[in-house]
C-alpha cells in the first residue's frame, strides 16, 4: 500500500510493509492439511501458497515446521478440551444437564473429526504426539469422572460410563455398520439415554 506523507518541501511517498499473516492463520492451515493429508502434508511452501504469502513469513513465527506442529497440537487440546470444558459449564446446571451438553457437543464435533483422526493416526508412528493423545483422552476422562462421579457412587460404574462414553466419541466415526432401519443418530441417542441410566 503506499501511503503519500507531508513534507516539509512537499510531499513524498512511502510503501508500507505489507501486512504479516498471523501466526494462526499458519495453525489453522496446518491442522486443515494435517486433516487431509496427515502430518507429512504439513509443509511450509504449500501451505505459504494456501495462504497466498511467501515462505519468509513462516519463519518470522515459527522456528521451524516442528514448531508448528507443536503449536498445532497445543490448539488441537485447547479446542477439543479447555474449549469444550468452558462451554459445558459457562451455562451450569447439574452434573446430568453437563454430561448432555457435553455429549450434543461431541455429536456436533463433525469438522473437528477429520483432525481428531489424523493426530490418533499420527500417533501410532510418533511417540511424543501419542503421549499428547494420551495426555488428552486422559483429561477427558478426568472431566467425565468428575461429572458421572456426582450421579453415580460405584467408582467402576463411573469407570465404565467414562470408557464407554469416550470411546463412542473416538470411534463412531470408525464405525461404517448399518443399524437396519434406524439412523446412526437415533442408535447414538439410546447410547446416550442408556449410558445415564
Amino acid at each position: 500500500m503506499i501511503h503519500t506523507v507531508p513534507y516539509r518541501y512537499g510531499s513524498v511517498c512511502v510503501v508500507a510493509a505489507p501486512a504479516r499473516t498471523p501466526r494462526e492463520a499458519w495453525v489453522d492451515a496446518g491442522l486443515r492439511a494435517l486433516a487431509a493429508g496427515g502430518p507429512d502434508a504439513v509443509r511450509v511452501e504449500p501451505l505459504a501458497q494456501e495462504l497466498g504469502v511467501t515462505k519468509g513469513g513462516f519463519y518470522w513465527h515459527f522456528a521451524d515446521r516442528g514448531a508448528l506442529l507443536a503449536e498445532m497440537l497445543d490448539r488441537w487440546e485447547h479446542v477439543m478440551v479447555d474449549e469444550v470444558i468452558d462451554r459445558v459449564e459457562a451455562r451450569g446446571g447439574d452434573a446430568a444437564t453437563r454430561l448432555r451438553r457435553l455429549f450434543a457437543l461431541g455429536a456436533d464435533a463433525d469438522d473437528l473429526l477429520a483432525t481428531e483422526l489424523a493426530i490418533r493416526d499420527w500417533a501410532r508412528r510418533d511417540a511424543d504426539v501419542a503421549e499428547r493423545v494420551r495426555r488428552v483422552d486422559n483429561r477427558r476422562m478426568g472431566y467425565l469422572r468428575a461429572l458421572f462421579g456426582q450421579l453415580y457412587d460405584d467408582p467402576a460404574d463411573v469407570e465404565r460410563r467414562c470408557f464407554v462414553v469416550l470411546a463412542v466419541f473416538v470411534g463412531n466415526h470408525h464405525i461404517a455398520a448399518d443399524h437396519g432401519r434406524r439412523t446412526r443418530s437415533a442408535v447414538m441417542r439410546d447410547v446416550v439415554r442408556w449410558v445415564m441410566e
